[in-house]
């Protein structure tokens, strides 16, 4: 499957996208003694975000995720369960539809289990991306143990990255139903990465939204770090910190400069229901490469090709 643009037919593979189950918002229902309090707390939760609930089996939702990838001419998207302990739930969704599903997992590796459900969710149940959040869980990449364990066990299975949300986090739901986000910025320096990603050379690792405000920690990485990607999701908003004003097109000029296309992943960040795949994110990427005069082997690469290649696939 191909998606017409000026740059010719690309295959476009999205490297971010969120797999927001039944038992994710469960467990946010669970965090809630307002919502948990409810008769039908589901349907609040819906009432409070305008977003569609979805079905109790995620093999559904997987074809409905399908659908939309048909209708946007998506070949694939990784999608990640997005609060711990939903392997299953993205595991159903690759069964279901595992031609257009690379499956991710968030991960909280200062748990005493993390090395074991990493090792189920790549061996068993087939996902192929471990999503640590070091300012949600409070770690530093370059000090927990359990992360390094991790990272180890990515060095021994080709395909497989680990995913470090590294920058600015806020996780709008969160907000949507009233619930604290208690992170610590100070674990969220891309620069963290280094020792794991130097001493790790076989490890991939993914750091999403240009390092969303740490775009120069992120370069700095990347450009020290072969087995380093980034990711361009989102609405990237943390444009808004830069000391000098920049824009999308300068931010690509200037990771290509020092990254190079062959490590930039084109991500979209789309996660809920009605909205769907984010297509907006899509049309700003592609005009920002089209101003600064990206080649069509660029654009191939970045909107499909590298995460591809990363995968195996």
């Amino acid at each position: 499957m191909k998606k017409t643009t000026p740059f010719g037919e690309i295959e476009v593979l999205d490297a971010h996208t969120h797999f927001f189950s039944r038992r994710f918002f469960t467990t946010l229902i669970n965090q809630s003694p307002a919502l948990s309090q409810e008769s039908d707390p589901i349907a609040r939760v819906g009432e409070r975000t305008g977003w569609m609930m979805p079905p109790d089996d995620p093999a559904t939702l997987a074809g409905i995720w399908r659908d939309e990838l048909d209708k946007h001419q998506i070949a694939a998207a990784m999608m990640m369960a997005s609060v711990p302990t939903d392997e299953d739930s993205i595991a159903a969704a690759v069964a279901a539809v595992p031609d257009r599903i690379i499956g991710g997992f968030f991960l909280d590796p200062t748990k005493p289990d993390a090395e074991a459900r990493a090792k189920r969710a790549l061996d068993d149940l087939g996902l192929r991306v471990v999503c640590l959040f070091p300012a949600m869980f409070h770690f530093s990449m370059a000090e927990c143990e359990g992360a390094r364990a991790v990272v180890a066990l990515a060095s021994e299975r080709p395909g497989t990255a680990i995913f470090v949300h590294c920058g600015a986090l806020s996780v709008g739901v969160r907000k949507k139903l009233g619930l604290l986000s208690k992170f610590d910025m100070r674990y969220s320096n891309p620069l963290d990465i280094y020792k794991l990603a130097a001493e790790s050379p076989k490890a991939n690792f993914i750091v999403p939204h240009f390092g969303a405000g740490m775009f120069r920690e992120a370069l700095m990485l990347a450009d020290l770090c072969p087995n380093v990607f980034l990711d361009t999701s989102s609405s990237n908003k943390w444009m808004n910190y830069e000391a000098t004003p920049t824009d999308l097109p300068t931010v690509f000029q200037q990771a290509l400069r020092v990254v190079g296309h062959e490590r930039l992943l084109f991500g979209s960040d789309s996660s809920f229901f009605p909205r769907g795949w984010v297509a907006d994110v899509f049309t700003a990427q592609l005009e920002a490469l089209l101003k600064i005069g990206a080649s069509e082997e660029q654009a191939q690469a970045i909107f499909g090709g590298n995460l591809k290649r990363l995968f195996g696939l």
